[in-house]
């Protein structure tokens, strides 16, 4: 008698054990209903919180039976943090496969050649998919959490289209895109040519980000990185409108005056020699290379002639005569 009541017991629990696991089954593979957003946000954290947060955000029902499944499968050390499209229904399997794979939702992001760190700071603020962790941050405060010895944030970051998170902060886009802006420059400075009047990658740098403000055609910066050049060996001023207007700053209203012109900034290249003490732009990589390998002229001099590229001069005389000519046209 008592070996027939522990089989039916055994039985029992087999019974409820299969009946269990066949439930379990179906809820693992059974597609759940998208959740409000048709995305979720995982940040990061053990397989508990991202099952919370699955929950939180309406992706799957339960938390104790999306880590089962997690640790069963042994994908509870893979679920990587991100954000995920959900734009149809999806099982609960699946989900966790997607996010063991980390199949985040990728969005862009551009930093553009010739932005100031103001029109940074203003898209990386106003871009709807980052995490702005460094809006209420002062330039100082940024650059100390992103680990950069510099006077000014200017210039730091090299402009591309960057792939971002959802979600993720603007101090990990900003990282990657001083990373990359070292690199190139680090390129740069070790192709320069010979007996620049350079003496560190810096100035390259702040060389670099005004032929990026002067030029209107590309096959122009290689020649106006020459005058600024010949200008930089030979003691003038640069004489830059660009650097000028960077010094006036937001006040700055689309007109260069001779008010500015003689008003005294570490940025008026007009009242002060050499290089300014920041960039005054973010460089791209034709910048950079015109201002390390610069095109052998004898001009020092150069006016815009209307059509986005520039007139050079050897004399003050030649360049006098370019000013009326096409000035007077434009």
């Amino acid at each position: 008698m008592w070996g027939r009541l522990f089989g039916l017991v055994l039985f029992g629990i087999l019974a409820a054990a299969i009946a269990g696991g066949a439930w379990f089954y179906s809820w693992a593979v059974t597609e759940q209903p998208s959740p409000p957003s048709h995305s979720v946000l995982i940040e990061s954290g053990g397989v508990n919180s991202v099952a919370q947060q699955l929950v939180r955000q309406g992706a799957v029902d339960s938390v104790p039976l999306f880590v089962l499944l997690a640790r069963i499968s042994g994908k509870d050390a893979e679920l990587k943090a991100g954000s995920y499209s959900l734009k149809v229904p999806i099982s609960p399997w699946m989900l966790l496969k997607k996010l063991g794979k980390g199949e985040v939702d990728l969005q862009m992001f551009s930093i553009i050649e010739g932005w100031n760190w103001r029109q940074l700071r203003q898209a990386l603020n106003t871009h709807p998919y980052l995490k702005h962790d460094s809006a209420n941050m002062s330039d100082e405060e940024i650059l100390a959490a992103l680990g950069i010895s510099a006077l000014s944030p200017e210039g730091l970051f090299f402009p591309e289209s960057y792939r971002i998170d959802k979600g993720s902060s603007d101090f990990k886009l900003l990282a990657r895109a001083h990373r990359l802006m070292q690199e190139k420059l680090d390129d740069a400075w070790a192709s320069r040519k010979p007996d620049l009047p350079l003496k560190t990658p810096y100035e390259a740098l702040i060389l670099a980000s005004i032929v990026e403000k002067e030029t209107g055609k590309a096959a122009d910066r290689p020649v106006i990185a020459g005058v600024f050049t010949n200008r930089l060996r030979q003691g003038m001023r640069l004489q830059t409108d660009p650097t000028v207007i960077y010094g006036v700053g937001e006040a700055f209203k689309g007109d260069i005056t001779k008010a500015h012109l003689r008003t005294d900034t570490p940025y008026n290249t007009y009242t002060r020699a050499g290089l300014p003490p920041t960039p005054i732009a973010m460089v791209g990589e034709a910048a950079l290379t015109a201002a390390t390998q610069p095109a052998v002229t004898k001009a020092v001099y150069f006016v815009a002639k209307g059509d986005g590229s520039s007139a050079f001069s050897e004399t003050l005389d030649q360049h006098n005569a370019a000013v009326r000519k096409y000035l007077r046209n434009n």
